[in-house]
């Protein structure tokens, strides 16, 4: 199986697979129970991923490794930015500070504020796509593992985008039809990312880093404090129990691969 293959089957997993589950989470009250089990989990696979992968890769590829730290944060900062404009919305819930608003503009929007969430989510899903190839183009295990971490949340972030959709007039057929569009921009990024980024190779470990970022960023700004929500001892011990089940998947599956 080529490389670009692996980009695009992982691409169209990371976006398709992700909003046909999103969809059975959204339509479905007993499997909405789940959710915040996942969050938990993509939370632990996102810095899995991140720590034990794609920054020790990218330090690897650099002779400079401050500029390498330099441009995670610089990553962070964008797309907190990105975020504070709506280009960047990972809200994994419903009843979310967003979903709320739009939820109160729906009767006079017409639909726009989904609209504009789905404009977005494509943008984020092209990212998606082309750190991807970013990865694969540098190790066939990174690239499954950083594929791994982007499946992870890309869930919940699904669920969430399917719930604004609903809320703002859109039927459930139209809903899944517009995230499905939107997920294929993953596989536009990752084909582009594929034909660039290999005449470009220097650009490789900066991309790794903002792939760093974003996943450090999802993780610690959005999914994370929707988990101090529920602060009984019962639900926190599930909480660090399946971030630390999502952390040691990656571990596991990079010895595995790495044999």
């Amino acid at each position: 199986m080529t490389v670009l293959l692996w980009i695009v089957a992982a691409s169209i997993a990371g976006g398709a697979l992700s909003v046909v589950c999103a969809a059975a989470f959204a339509l479905n009250s007993h499997a909405q129970r789940y959710l915040g089990a996942m969050v938990s989990y993509a939370i632990g696979a996102l810095l899995g991923a991140v720590f034990l992968d794609i920054l020790p890769e990218a330090i690897k590829l650099t002779r400079n490794v401050p500029a390498l730290f330099g441009m995670v944060l610089f990553g962070i900062l964008l797309f907190f930015v990105l975020e504070k404009l709506v280009l960047w919305r990972h809200c994994h819930h419903e009843h979310c500070e967003a979903h709320e608003l739009l939820n109160a503009e729906r009767n006079h929007d017409h639909g726009r504020s989904g609209m504009m969430i789905m404009v977005g989510d494509t943008f984020h899903n092209f990212v998606d796509g082309v750190i991807i190839a970013a990865a694969f183009l540098t190790d066939m295990h990174l690239g499954i593992v950083t594929a791994l971490a982007i499946i992870a949340h890309e869930i919940p972030q699904e669920v969430g985008d399917f719930a604004i959709l609903l809320h703002s007039g859109y039927s459930k057929a139209k809903a899944f039809q517009l995230n499905l569009i939107s997920s294929f921009a993953s596989v536009v990024g990752g084909i582009l990312g594929y034909f660039v980024l290999q005449t470009m190779q220097t650009w490789i470990p900066s991309l790794l880093a903002l792939a760093a970022a974003s996943m450090i960023y999802v993780a610690v700004a959005d999914l994370i404090p929707g988990l101090h929500k529920r602060a009984q001892l019962r639900d926190t011990a599930q909480q660090v129990g399946l971030i630390v089940l999502g952390v040691a998947t990656v571990g596991l599956l990079g010895m595995w691969i790495a044999e």
